[in-house]
């Protein structure tokens, strides 16, 4: 009898603002092996995230064996990528790349607490792809989508991670859709006439940004 292959999680398109904000970690059961979610300030869970931006530095911090960091820069702020034996692939293709370099990442919030207390955020990698400035300003547009898409949803009270993230932040999730919108102006001429009004409404932006499809990405590594 075939057994069906276990479904990977959701990989959530979010811009390094916003993430870099979510260090507040959790697990929906009392299982050992429960996947452990990272909760978006915008009210979404993620155990999985997609992100598209330009490799500017890597360096080699391990001691005894490989261990890659990689510092990944989208239009919003920076994310830090870290792989190493467990991660082969990724630090493989870290080990080959040249910065700067566009890449897309697909991997695993990250949380670790420094000394003074402070939650620091990153990402261990399951595939970075190097792409061109198409992908990366296509990513962009749909990340800024799904991030209005997120604020707009996020005083309805049936939206049960934004009732998290409120307990568990103080923070303005109106700050992300302004982050978002502000990406939409790095873009290149297209990227420039979808940001054509600076003031958009949510109804504004959601035309600005095109037609791309509602709901999330597959569960599968999104394709760049």
């Amino acid at each position: 009898m075939s057994q069906s292959a276990p479904t990977r999680e959701v990989a959530r398109r979010v811009f390094a603002t916003e993430f870099n904000d979510a260090g507040y970690t959790f697990t929906e059961s009392d299982d050992e092996r429960a996947p452990v979610y990272a909760l978006l300030p915008t009210g979404e869970s993620s155990n999985r995230v997609f992100f598209v931006g330009t490799l500017t530095e890597k360096e080699d911090v391990g001691e005894d064996s490989e261990y890659w960091r990689g510092r990944i820069v989208d239009p919003t702020g920076t994310f830090f990528v870290y792989a190493g034996q467990y991660q082969p692939e990724a630090a493989s293709k870290l080990r080959e790349l040249e910065p700067p370099a566009y890449v897309a990442v697909v991997g695993k919030p990250r949380t670790y607490e420094t000394d003074d207390g402070t939650v620091r955020v990153s990402v261990r990698p399951e595939s970075i792809t190097e792409v061109d400035a198409a992908t990366r300003d296509r990513w962009v547009a749909e990340t800024a989508r799904r991030t209005v898409e997120r604020v707009a949803a996020f005083d309805d009270e049936s939206n049960e991670y934004a009732r998290m993230a409120r307990e568990e932040y103080d923070l303005d999730p109106a700050t992300y859709k302004a982050a978002a919108l502000s990406a939409l102006e790095d873009l290149d001429e297209s990227g420039d006439e979808l940001a054509d009004d600076e003031s958009a409404t949510d109804a504004g932006a959601d035309a600005a940004l095109g037609d791309a499809p509602d709901g999330t990405d597959p569960a599968d590594a999104p394709e760049p």
